[in-house]
């Protein structure tokens, strides 16, 4: 007997939907196990992950001296510094360690501070708004040569001249790579403004000849003979001093006084001053590296790190705090809803960001347990529009969740998320101080460490400045930081934040480590300026909440926010401005310009992740390096 047709409809229906349902099903659980254009790295001994391939071999050139991770990261911060890696030897460093003998995570801070006479008048007086982008009065005290040093020391196992072996032959000439050869001759102008830069950067330059190419090409051999000299004077301080009975610690700390308080410091501050700097030799001599307990959330269970206020690294915990309690799964990964709750915390965040943070070993005190508060989450999550982006997104108030009152009300009441620029203040100061406003400014600088072994030690770093087109100090080699641009000069933009002597820039620099069930789980940083702690954000995100793993989620295409105010040049923000990938369907984006935001399609957002997973069940590691430039990774 026939079944009736509207069973047949029913049956059809009901196969379909299984059908639909089983499809929906696979598509959710397969989503992210998309192919990767590079492989996991898969370690059980050691894992070494950073920007460069060079650098990422001395990192296992050190592991197999016997060095530990602590001793691998060193290596490759002082191969990479030499490379140019986007940052140099007179840059900065941030790293987090977590010691597997103590079960702690410590964090050093080797962020250099404003010289003697670096204060608001100074620059106000030259017709700056901010402090310069580019040579000596861009530069605060070096810090990556201490950072290495007192990493190296008190972590570590092997001698300086064992971890800066690598380096050093490397100084003594490589082959340089495209994207950095290139570099020195995209930048020629401004490095032939300095003869001693000149002479390291542009060894081709023929002043008669303005056509020919000044910088070296891909795969010449590239020589830093005054580099490699201070590097030797590093080495033979310690090598004195071992000989004089000098325990290994005490024997690198010689070196680094040499560095900070000898004839390297002085030829630093002689020359930096010849140039109009203001370094003096007490700068170099007071500054110093701290070690520091860093600051912590936990989101569903994981403890993430993150070092303090005189970075941005806070703003990841602050993200994480806003969207625990949201079901971010259920929105669908990179859906308009997604994309718009990222980026409405990210606004929320970061306007506390730009008010609130800045050097901790300075006058203000800022206000960080209320920052952190799970509370103020609360506060700061129930003011995001769920409908449209908002323009206007203005810092809180934290005070109140850790019992104290704003000392700054006035000026926050007063508070605008456009930073002043030289045009409404009448004075031409973009030009007189060398700044740039385009987007380079805003993902300028650094490089990215992961280091970790089978002791358990877990390093990750992610060190900065010093970057091409750098001044360099006389004859030492050493290209001077940059970071004096991230002051203000106005403290109603933020009163933490305002250049005096002695303090530090808040910088963008942010490595990170997250532990479960009292173990490492994940250790992740990236390059990129104010891009960072976004791109760390989605990052922990894709693996957390939508099951990637490292390598998925390092090559995954990030959304990029403008609203924040830009840590460099001419401190721009633009709300509203928002870049994707063609990965973002074209329904998507149709829907998040409904929503108020300016939708730019890039073919690749910055997003150069280098991560390492610890993979709980089998004790084993994975490394992740992202697809976007030239980041790598060795495991074994």
């Amino acid at each position: 007997m026939p079944r009736p047709r509207s069973l047949d409809n029913a049956h059809d229906l009901f196969l379909f939907m299984l059908v639909f349902l089983v499809g929906l099903f696979w598509c959710s659980t397969t989503a992210f196990a998309q192919k990767t254009a590079k492989p996991v790295l898969h370690g059980s001994h050691w894992v070494a992950v950073t920007g460069k391939p060079l650098a990422a071999t001395a990192g296992a050139m050190t592991f197999t001296r016997g060095g530990n991770a602590v001793d691998s990261a060193c290596a490759m911060l002082a191969a990479a510094s030499t490379m140019w890696d986007t940052l140099g030897w007179g840059g900065e460093t941030q790293a987090l360690i977590y010691n597997p003998n103590t079960g702690e995570v410590k964090g050093i801070n080797a962020l250099g501070v404003a010289p003697t006479g670096a204060t608001p008048e100074f620059f106000k007086e030259q017709g700056m708004v901010y402090p310069p982008e580019y040579g000596p009065l861009a530069a605060v005290t070096p810090g990556t040569p201490g950072g290495l040093m007192v990493m190296l020391a008190e972590y570590g196992r092997l001698s300086l001249a064992e971890v800066l072996a690598p380096a050093m032959e490397m100084a003594e000439g490589y082959p340089i790579e495209k994207s950095q050869a290139d570099n020195m001759e995209r930048r020629r102008e401004v490095l032939s403004r300095w003869s001693t830069s000149e002479n390291v950067f542009l060894p081709h330059l023929d002043k008669e000849n303005g056509d020919q190419r000044a910088a070296p090409v891909a795969g010449e051999v590239f020589r830093q003979k005054d580099l490699l000299a201070t590097l030797r004077k590093l080495v033979a301080t310690e090598a004195e001093a071992l000989e004089t009975g000098k325990t290994r610690k005490q024997a690198i700390y010689a070196a680094y006084d040499r560095f900070y308080r000898g004839d390297i410091a002085e030829e630093i501050v002689r020359s930096s001053r010849e140039h109009g700097g203001l370094f003096t030799m007490n700068d170099l001599d007071e500054w110093q590296v701290h070690i520091e307990d860093p600051v912590t959330t936990s989101y569903k269970g994981i403890e993430v790190y993150k070092l303090t206020t005189w970075v941005q690294g806070p703003a990841l915990l602050q993200a994480l705090n806003i969207l625990e309690e949201i079901d971010l799964k259920g929105m669908g990964y990179n859906s308009a809803r997604y994309i718009h709750t990222l980026y409405q915390t990210m606004n929320l965040v970061f306007a506390d960001r730009d008010f609130y943070y800045g050097d901790p070993y300075v006058p203000p005190e800022e206000p960080i347990a209320g920052l952190l508060s799970k509370e103020y989450a609360k506060q700061r999550r129930e003011l995001m529009d769920m409908q449209r982006n908002d323009p206007e997104v203005r810092p809180g108030d934290p005070y109140p969740f850790q019992g104290e009152l704003n000392p700054f009300l006035e000026l926050l009441k007063d508070w605008s998320p456009i930073p002043p620029t030289a045009e409404s203040d009448g004075v031409d100061g973009f030009q007189q101080a060398g700044l740039t406003t385009d987007d380079e400014t805003f993902v300028a600088g650094t490089t990215s460490i992961q280091a970790a072994d089978a002791e358990g030690w877990v390093v990750s770093v992610t060190p900065s400045g010093g970057w091409i087109p750098a001044f360099i100090a006389g004859n030492t080699g050493i290209g001077l930081s940059q970071r004096m641009q991230s002051f203000v000069l106005n403290e109603a933009m933020n009163p933490f934040n305002v250049v005096q002597p002695g303090q530090r820039p808040r910088a963008t620099l942010t490595p990170s480590i997250a532990i479960k069930d009292g173990r490492p789980l994940i250790a992740f940083s990236v390059q990129g300026g104010d891009t960072q702690e976004q791109n760390l954000l989605q990052f922990f995100l894709n693996m957390v909440e939508f099951g990637m793993n490292v390598q998925q989620a390092a090559e995954a295409h990030n959304i990029t926010s403008y609203q924040m105010q830009s840590s460099f040049g001419a401190h721009k923000a633009e709300p509203g401005r928002l870049q994707v990938t063609p990965k973002v369907s074209e329904w998507t984006r149709g829907e998040l310009g409904r929503m108020g935001y300016s939708v730019e399609t890039v073919e690749r957002t910055y997003s150069p992740i280098t991560a390492i997973y610890f993979d709980p069940e089998n004790g084993t590691m994975w490394g992740g390096a992202s697809d976007y430039g030239e980041d790598y990774g060795v495991a074994w």
